[in-house]
């Protein structure tokens, strides 16, 4: 049942993801300035004809930092964009990563609907319709990829939110695209595969005694894909707020609570990293286990505090498939801000 829409303001004057949002599309793919934070997630595996595989990744960050200031400047920090780009050789055996931080300034970085456009530098995704073509040129890679869709968009969470801890406002706007097709090109080489796209707005996230998350997207050959995540707190128990979406045969999403879904880590790691997980979703005869393809795909960022571990994983169990992990506070807790 729908609730009531509106949004509540928070002291910094941003506004706070609650239920009832009327999501609108496409304007909702672009930047929401009254939220505080905002990203944009591209991961995806490709092989070229000869099937070399690689994993990549490209992400753009929107973090606001002075709410409707007076200073109308070009220069004013209003927002800042963050921007990592990541590419898994994994027949080279290699992870290469590199990042970049700029302020909205006079074009140089941002996520306008009008433009159909969200670029850091000469790092973009152009959007046509719902096809997104994405781009950038690092020290050591350089991608171009064309993603068509293969689903519509999801809307992740219930009533609209997906939400992360107890309160309002503790939660975020949450689309997917969670099966692109990708045809493009790698270091000038073509190649072809699938791709996940994810895009989050909100305000305020995390409780705090919330450290981080350990985020699946599953690709399965049974043509059903899924997106999971689960919520860690700093005593090491696990947050009852982590959940997910499955993905039927048939195009249509299911949401998956917490008490569907058991994630265990396996016996393999990379430092504090388990890059082994097994995952089981009961209901729906899922048993699945996510080996890393490369042990060391961690992006140990200059900017801002930002360490993560995010890389390609294959699944195999009761179908197979590819995909992508996220894990996140293993270090220290997550703390949002450049």
């Amino acid at each position: 049942m729908r609730l009531f829409a509106f949004l509540l303001l928070v002291a910094s004057g941003y506004k706070e993801a609650i239920p009832g949002y009327h999501y609108q599309f496409p304007r909702d793919h672009f930047a929401h300035e009254d939220f505080r934070t905002e990203w944009w997630y591209y991961t995806g595996n490709v092989f070229d004809t000869k099937g070399h595989r690689y994993g990549f990744e490209l992400v753009f960050f929107r973090q606001g930092e002075h709410h409707d200031t007076t200073n109308k400047s070009a220069w004013t920090i209003q927002d800042l964009y963050l921007a990592h780009a990541a590419l898994t050789d994994v027949n080279g055996k290699r992870f290469l990563y590199d990042e970049r931080i700029n302020r909205a300034g006079p074009g140089i970085a941002g996520a306008n609907f009008v433009k159909q456009r969200i670029w850091n530098g000469n790092w973009s995704v152009q959007w046509s319709g719902e096809t997104q073509t994405i781009e950038a040129v690092a020290s050591d890679f350089r991608f171009h990829l064309t993603l068509t869709p293969q689903t519509p968009p999801i809307i992740e969470g219930e009533n609209g939110i997906s939400q992360k801890a107890d309160g309002p406002g503790r939660a975020s706007y949450y689309v997917s695209f969670p099966l692109l097709q990708a045809i493009g090109t790698i270091d000038g080489t073509p190649v072809t595969g699938l791709a996940w796209m994810d895009h989050e707005w909100f305000t305020e996230q995390l409780a705090p005694d919330q450290a981080g998350w350990d985020w699946f997207s599953v690709q399965l050959d049974d043509h059903r894909e899924i997106m999971l995540f689960q919520l860690r707190r700093k005593d090491g128990t696990i947050d009852p707020h982590s959940s997910g979406t499955l993905i039927d045969e048939k195009g249509v999403a299911h949401h998956l609570r917490h008490e569907d879904i058991v994630l265990e880590p396996g016996g393999s790691r990379w430092r504090k990293y388990p890059i082994e997980w097994r995952i089981r979703i009961p209901s729906w005869r899922i048993d699945e286990t996510a080996r890393a393809v490369l042990p060391n795909q961690e992006l140990r960022a200059k900017a801002g505090r930002t360490t993560y571990w995010e890389g390609s994983v294959d699944y195999t169990g009761t179908s197979h498939g590819v995909g992508y992990l996220e894990m996140t506070g293993y270090e220290q807790p997550v703390k949002f801000g450049f």
